[in-house]
C-alpha cells in the first residue's frame, strides 16, 4: 500500500506509551496508522482501539490491518472517547496517543480543501460531513470571520482580511481555495509576505473552526487521562500554539499537587498529585526535519497517571 501519511515523532511518542505485552492501547487519531503499527510491533498478544473521524482514513486502515486481529477501528471522534470504550467493555488502558495535527493525506488530496498551495473546493471538512470552509466565508459576518481568523489563526491582518472576503462575496461566491488566498493576498503589505505564505494562517483558523478542533480538546484531554490504568500514559502531539497552551495546561492540572494557600503552616486540602511529567516536552530532530520538514512544529508531551 502507498503511504497515506509520514507519522511524526513515531519513536519518541511511543517510547513515551511504555508498551508492555499483552496491553491495551488507544490510538485516538489512528490515521495512517503509523503509531498503531508501531505498537503492535513493541508488544507480543494486547490490542489497539484505533479511532478516526475521516472515512477515507478508515478505509485505508481497513485494509492495513485486514489480517490484525489485535486492533479495533472505530470510526468516531476522540471526544467520544469515554463512551466508545464503555461500548466497547474496555477497562482502563495502558496507553492513549493522540496527533492533533493535519494529517499529510489531507494536504496532498487537493479535493479535500486543505492546502493553500493548489486549486481545489474550499471544503477542510476532516469526517466530511457538516459545515464546509466555504460555507463558512461566505455567510459569517465580517466581525464573525475577523475573530475566527485572529483567535485560531493569530493573524496580525484578521480585519483586513475578513473585510476583503465580505467585500468579494458580494459579487460571487467564494468556493476555491486559490480564490481565497488571492482574496487574502490582496489584503496584507508586501513585507507581510517574505517569511511564510500569506495563507497559512488564515487556512489552519479556518480549519479549526470547521472542525471544532478546539472546541472539547480540554474535554477530551480529560477524558484520555480518565481511561487511563494507574501506571498508564498518555501522550499528545500539538502543532501549534493554541492546542499546545491546552494541553499543557491539562498535564499541569493533573500534576498538581497542594493548593492550599502558601501561608497555611500545614496542608488541610490533602490533595496529591494524579500524574506525573514523562518530560517537559520533545520536539523533532534535526534528521527528522531533514525528511518531513511538516514535522517543523510538532510537539510532544507525555503524562503517566498515579491514582
Amino acid at each position: 500500500m502507498s503511504a497515506y501519511h509520514q507519522t511524526v515523532l513515531l519513536r519518541e511518542t511511543v517510547d513515551a506509551l511504555s508498551v508492555k505485552d499483552g496491553g491495551t492501547y488507544v490510538d485516538c487519531t489512528a490515521g495512517g496508522g503509523g503509531h498503531t503499527a508501531e505498537i503492535l510491533r513493541r508488544m507480543r498478544g494486547g490490542r489497539v482501539i484505533a479511532i478516526d473521524r475521516d472515512p477515507d482514513a478508515i478505509a485505508y486502515l481497513s485494509e492495513r490491518f485486514r489480517d490484525e486481529p489485535r486492533v479495533t477501528l472505530v470510526h468516531d471522534e476522540y471526544r467520544h472517547i469515554a463512551s466508545i470504550l464503555s461500548s466497547l467493555a474496555v477497562p482502563p488502558v495502558d496507553g492513549v496517543v493522540a496527533d492533533l495535527g493535519i494529517s499529510g493525506k489531507h494536504v496532498d488530496d487537493p479535493e479535500r480543501g486543505f492546502s493553500y498551495h493548489t486549486d481545489a473546493p474550499l471544503d477542510m471538512r476532516m469526517s466530511k460531513e457538516g459545515v464546509s470552509a466555504a460555507e463558512l466565508v461566505n455567510s459569517l459576518s465580517e466581525q464573525e470571520l475577523a475573530h475566527i481568523i485572529f483567535a485560531y489563526g493569530e493573524e496580525k491582518y484578521a480585519r483586513s482580511i475578513a473585510r476583503n472576503i465580505v467585500i468579494y462575496r458580494k459579487k460571487q461566491p467564494i468556493t476555491r481555495t486559490l480564490e481565497l488566498v488571492d482574496i487574502i493576498k490582496r489584503s496584507m503589505p508586501q513585507k507581510a509576505m517574505q517569511h511564510a505564505h500569506p495563507a497559512k494562517r488564515t487556512f489552519q483558523a479556518l480549519r479549526i473552526a470547521v472542525n471544532g478542533e478546539l472546541d472539547s480538546l480540554q474535554e477530551s484531554v480529560n477524558q484520555m487521562f480518565q481511561s487511563l490504568a494507574v501506571g498508564g500514559s498518555l501522550a499528545i502531539i500539538t502543532f501549534h500554539s493554541l492546542e499546545d497552551k491546552i494541553v499543557k495546561g491539562c498535564f499541569t492540572e493533573f500534576c498538581r499537587g497542594c493548593i492550599c494557600p502558601p501561608d497555611f503552616p500545614v496542608c488541610v486540602c490533602h490533595r496529591t498529585p494524579r500524574g506525573k511529567l514523562k518530560f517537559r516536552s520533545v520536539t523533532p530532530s534535526a534528521e527528522e526535519l531533514e525528511e518531513n520538514n511538516r514535522a517543523r512544529s510538532a510537539r510532544l508531551r507525555a503524562v503517566e497517571k498515579l491514582k
